[in-house]
């Protein structure tokens, strides 16, 4: 059986440098919503999945503004 090299759940620390942004602005998207996370126990998680939707929903918002004048 294979296995695959990416976690299914992240820490803040990774998911933090998967995006290239500080641990302290990751902490905050997740507090605020804008990065879905789990709770495991007394762990929390972000699936891998969610970091890929929040890039999604940030590239859809910037392709809906309008042009400048």
């Amino acid at each position: 059986m294979a296995t695959d090299a990416t976690p299914l759940v992240l820490t803040i620390e990774q998911a933090a440098r998967r995006l290239g942004i500080g641990r302290t602005l990751t902490y905050a998207l997740v507090t605020s919503g804008e990065i879905e996370s789990v709770t495991i126990g007394r762990l929390r998680r972000i699936p891998a999945e969610c970091l890929t939707e929040y890039i999604n929903r940030l590239r859809q918002h910037n392709t809906q503004l309008p042009a400048a004048a």
